[in-house]
Order: C-alpha cells, then sequence, then structure tokens
C-alpha cells in the first residue's frame, strides 16, 4: 500500500472519498465527506486517489455559555 501524503484526497470502498489528515507506516488518519475522521493500519487499508473536491466546511461559532447569576449569602437568623 503506498503512503498517501497528508492533503491527499482518497476514496475507500466503506466510507467513501476523504482527506489524509496524518499518514505514517503504521496508521493512516483519513477525514471522510460523509462519515468523518477514522484511523486505519496503513499495511491493511485499500486506498485508491480520488479526483474529487474537498467539500468547504464551515467553522461552527463557539456559543458562550451565559453566567449563572450567583445568590447572595442568606444572614443567620437567630
Amino acid at each position: 500500500m503506498p503512503l498517501f501524503s497528508t492533503g491527499s484526497r482518497v476514496s475507500q470502498v466503506q466510507y467513501g472519498t476523504g482527506t489524509v489528515t496524518y499518514a505514517n507506516e503504521y496508521h493512516t488518519i483519513i477525514e471522510f465527506d460523509e462519515a468523518g475522521l477514522r484511523t486505519f493500519v496503513t499495511e491493511r487499508v485499500e486506498l485508491t486517489r480520488s479526483d474529487t473536491e474537498a467539500p468547504v466546511r464551515v467553522k461552527k461559532k463557539a456559543v458562550r455559555k451565559k453566567a449563572v447569576p450567583v445568590a447572595a449569602p442568606v444572614a443567620a437568623v437567630e
């Protein structure tokens, strides 16, 4: 199995097309267009080069949680 470089577009039978995000002699990590991030054993995964364009991913804005008001301590009644 040839080692694909980071950023290469590939296709895999079960998950479809994706982009290689990391590859070494042991593991290959691919961000698939439909199936998300998957890790494979480099020696065993069957990949083919793909000519499809990577989809444009929109980054989600972080949603800030609203501050919860803290109640003032209640004075002890004697």
